[in-house]
């Protein structure tokens, strides 16, 4: 028999000769989209977000929807209240909690962002979905925004049932908010070993924040993100910090040692065009090495924060929602 590697990769899903072409056109529009409009970095971060909030620039104005509740729990300073938006199940019934944390590159958006997507996964999870309202830099850096998720995800476990019904089950994000869902996750693995998530969905996060891994670089066009605004992202988050600090696990958790550590499932989710892509490959083959369960899923064509444009713009939406779909509803108690 021929010598087998014990690491395999389907490499059709990053051939781009066979992403759909309707994912290439509408990449091709993304691409002018956001070389027409100022960077965050040009106006200011506190500018950038009322634009954005304001519907001017290339992401359309946010859609606010009445069915979700606004309201804050304590922080660890004395004083001060940590936002939160949730949305709830449709049916009215919820089996448990999934607290969400936004993306944006730890500058931009909040938990005020995203409702229909929120909803979404309220109805389509059967979850009560808890999104973070956690601080932003350049105002306030690093540790601040994950110092929130951490109070946040700690007040959930002790509160969850009593506030809304239902045990805190999961954790997830988007691109900023992978990152910091799985350092949520490792945070309690820590602080409260006697509790276990049914699982992580970490949508093409960024886990290591020390310089990039070479996809940031080599990725030649500006779809979305690009080295350039990373860094700038980065710059904002951890100023005055060295590439060996941003490489502490506390920070980057692709350098978190997880041998011998019962880690809860992980969904990992990433579109090829996505210059995280290598972020989200090492960080899936190293959560399957020491023994736990990672599901790593990659769509061919998708640019980088492909599961939060609306179903229809590209095949990869609803594929992407259906994965999600599936792999929480395996992971609930029936």
């Amino acid at each position: 028999m021929p010598l087998k590697s014990d690491i395999t990769v389907d490499a059709s899903k990053f051939d781009r000769k066979l992403a759909d072409k309707g994912t290439e056109e509408f990449n091709e529009k993304l691409i002018k989209i956001w070389k027409d409009g100022p960077r965050w970095y040009e106006v200011g971060a506190p500018a950038y977000r009322k634009l954005r909030w304001e519907g001017k620039t290339p992401l359309a104005k946010p859609v606010v929807l009445p069915e979700g509740i606004n309201g804050t729990i304590p922080s660890r300073d004395a004083g001060r209240e940590i936002p939160y938006r949730v949305f709830k199940p449709a049916g009215g019934i919820s089996k448990g909690i999934h607290l969400h944390i936004h993306g944006g590159g730890w500058v931009l958006q909040s938990e005020a962002y995203q409702d229909p997507y929120l909803k979404y996964m309220a109805d389509h999870y059967e979850l009560t979905v808890f999104s973070v309202g956690y601080r932003l830099a350049p105002e306030d850096p690093w540790p601040a925004g994950g110092e929130d998720c951490y109070d946040a995800a700690e007040w959930l476990v002790k509160n969850g049932k009593e506030q809304f019904g239902g045990e805190l089950m999961f954790t997830g994000g988007e691109s900023a908010g992978g990152h910091l869902a799985c350092l949520v996750a490792l945070h309690l693995l820590e602080k409260i070993p006697e509790f276990a998530f049914k699982g992580l969905l970490l949508h093409f996060g960024c886990f290591d924040l020390s310089g990039f891994l070479p996809m940031v670089e080599h990725h030649e066009k500006a779809l979305v993100i690009d080295y350039d605004v990373m860094w700038k992202y980065i710059e904002a988050l951890l100023p005055n910090t060295t590439i060996e600090q941003r490489r502490h696990p506390s920070i980057s958790p692709f350098f978190a040692d997880i041998r011998g550590k019962k880690l809860p499932p992980a969904l990992f989710t990433c579109g090829s065009e996505d210059p995280l892509l290598d972020d989200t490959v090492f960080m899936g083959a190293k959560w399957q090495a020491w023994g736990n369960e990672g599901i790593v899923k990659i769509y061919n064509g998708a640019p980088h924060g492909f599961i939060g444009y609306p179903p229809g713009s590209i095949p990869a939406v609803q594929e992407g929602l259906d994965d999600t779909v599936e792999f929480v509803k395996a992971r609930i108690p029936q």
